[in-house]
């Protein structure tokens, strides 16, 4: 839960429980039942295949979860980008400035390792790309904004691999930047979790999408401002909408250990995986090895890095014990 107590009870028609931390919160907090009533005449255009497709390992989100949780932030999205897109023809009229297109809508994901974000963007995407006006929707991750492995070897950074200043941020804030300037035929580099490696040479062509999903674990970070005032753009600064995938830190590790131990009989068994050498060990070896990365680097980063930047997010997914959604919190407008 979100450690809060029941400070009001708000009534539109039924009894609504709305739990937050303080009565200065910034957001309004929903549960996944509540939730589960704003997705209104939302219609379901997913089946159970394609969900049980999309979903990572580990990750038990079907029909029901979608239906509960993922129609009505759909419904909600579409809401916001509309808003955006009307905000964008008046502001035109307003400045005659005679833009053809409105550059896209960004939706940027955030959570720690493990916590299922690649799950959540991908039925976002399948979701947003079926609205009735049938948008384009692409998706990125910062995996392949990483310094390959050859640079994070020679600064000393592999054991701090996904920590900010493994990224080349550089070349992360070009590309959002890009993106957002409307230009067309935009790469983005790929990364493969086989090798563990950004793959040199390849990347993934973004062409003027009308919503773009960027998700990674350190999406809403912010760095050090600097003292003589010039602009320090934040990744998140070209988001219109920003989302924190939570859950307790237990639960947390639980689920890196047990995701750990499952990729040792999958994943890791292709002589070709970076991670090879984890599947050929005693499961007790395997363990400490889990252990002592999730301790020394994911544990590290998630309170170092990423867990404080969940109070900038528009809207918090608390997950419960069973990787399903419980709560919502949404950001007051």
């Amino acid at each position: 839960m979100f450690k809060a107590q029941a400070l009001e009870r708000q009534r539109d028609g039924d009894v609504m429980d709305q739990l937050a931390p303080s009565e200065f919160s910034p957001y309004r907090f929903y549960s996944a039942e509540r939730w589960a009533e704003f997705r209104a005449d939302t219609p379901m255009t997913l089946t159970y295949d394609e969900v049980k497709r999309l979903r990572s390992l580990g990750d038990p989100i079907d029909l029901d979860e979608v239906n509960r949780i993922y129609l009505s932030l759909s419904r909600l999205l579409s809401a916001h980008v509309e808003a955006s897109q009307l905000l964008f023809y008046q502001r035109r009229q307003f400045l005659n400035t005679g833009d053809a297109f409105k550059t896209p809508f960004i939706i940027g994901i955030a959570g720690s390792v493990a916590v299922g974000k690649s799950t959540t963007a991908r039925i976002l995407k399948e979701l947003l790309a079926r609205w009735p006006s049938s948008p384009k929707v692409d998706l990125v991750t910062t995996d392949g904004f990483l310094y390959p492995n050859e640079v994070l070897r020679s600064k000393g950074l592999m054991e701090r691999k996904g920590f900010p200043e493994s990224y080349d941020v550089g070349m992360l804030l070009r590309f959002l930047s890009q993106i957002k300037a409307g230009q067309r035929n935009v790469n983005a580099p790929l990364y493969s979790h086989l090798t563990y490696d950004v793959l040199q040479g390849k990347y993934q062509t973004v062409d003027a999408p009308d919503i773009l999903i960027f998700e990674g674990i350190n999406v809403l970070q912010v760095r050090d401002l600097p003292e003589d005032g010039k602009m320090v753009p934040f990744v998140s600064d070209f988001f219109d909408f920003s989302i924190y995938i939570d859950a307790d830190e237990g639960q947390i590790h639980t689920w890196y250990i047990n995701r750990f131990m499952r990729l040792r009989e999958t994943a890791f068994k292709d002589p070709s995986s970076f991670f090879h050498r984890y599947s050929t060990i005693s499961d007790d070896s395997a363990l400490a090895i889990a252990e002592n990365l999730w301790t020394n680097i994911n544990l590290k980063n998630l309170k170092e890095n990423i867990l404080p930047t969940r109070p900038r997010a528009d809207l918090i997914l608390r997950k419960g014990g069973n990787h399903l959604i419980e709560e919502v919190a949404l950001r007051k407008l």
